[in-house]
């Protein structure tokens, strides 16, 4: 049986320090409920309503969670979402683990990308070019945040987040990186290879200082209207395009 206590603490999650202490985040709504219980995450809990329920009776039967058919007041009660008549999932977190990078592969890098709303589309947008490994420095935005993993829409289940110093990170890549900025070599000029590391920045003040001097090709959007810059996922899109097709 759903007991109140196991409400509190499930709407307890939506504050960050709370996660932190019991390395446990939740998702909301039919798709990322879904691709979390196909996922690798361990998942403790699962509030559905009964619309749910008949749609994913399998997945919902194989799951090792604790499954629990609710209403969708309930539901709304203890999530972030004003309106979710599907479902509401709990998990554990993954630990924050080195990410392993080869000459051949393609990994985005972030200097203090704070909003939660785009780190959550760069994690889609990275799924979608098939762009696995993400390097976070320590600033940027909390992966488990429910507004990164809703952007994400499922994606978040299918890459690999670390957050560290970016510095010391990239001296160690030893790898060619790809800065995003104002002013450099226009991306459609640029030759890409089969593999490095994309860097965005911040969404006010772009690549810090600190990180420019590691930047091995400063590269630039060309910009033809009067907009005075880009969002940064809107950005990073443009960069993956750019790049996979030139690197094939």
């Amino acid at each position: 049986m759903l007991s109140k206590n196991t409400l509190k603490f499930i709407k307890s999650l939506q504050q960050k320090k709370i996660r932190k202490q019991e390395q446990l985040f939740f998702v909301e709504g039919s798709k990322n409920v879904t691709e979390l219980l196909q996922s690798d995450y361990e998942v403790s809990q699962v509030l559905f309503t009964q619309q749910y329920g008949k749609g994913h009776a399998e997945l919902l039967k194989r799951s090792n969670a604790d499954i629990f058919e609710v209403s969708q007041t309930t539901l709304e009660s203890v999530g972030s979402f004003q309106s979710n008549d599907a479902a509401l999932a709990v998990a554990k977190s993954k630990p924050n683990t080195p990410i392993e990078m080869t000459s051949d592969e393609w990994v985005i890098a972030l200097d203090d990308v704070k909003d939660p709303g785009n780190l959550g589309t760069i994690i889609r947008i990275a799924d979608w070019y098939g762009i696995q490994k993400l390097l976070l420095s320590e600033e940027s935005a909390e992966f488990y945040n429910p507004k990164v993993l809703h952007a994400s829409m499922g994606s978040f289940t299918r890459v690999k987040v670390f957050y560290t110093d970016l510095k010391s990170q990239f001296e160690k890549a030893g790898l060619p990186i790809y800065g995003a900025f104002l002013e450099g070599e226009s991306i459609y000029e640029s030759k890409f290879g089969k593999g490095g590391i994309i860097l965005m920045g911040n969404e006010s003040n772009g690549i810090s200082r600190e990180l420019e001097s590691s930047v091995t090709h400063k590269i630039t959007i060309p910009r033809f209207g009067k907009a005075e810059s880009l969002n940064v996922a809107v950005a990073t899109a443009i960069f993956c395009d750019n790049i996979k097709r030139s690197s094939k």
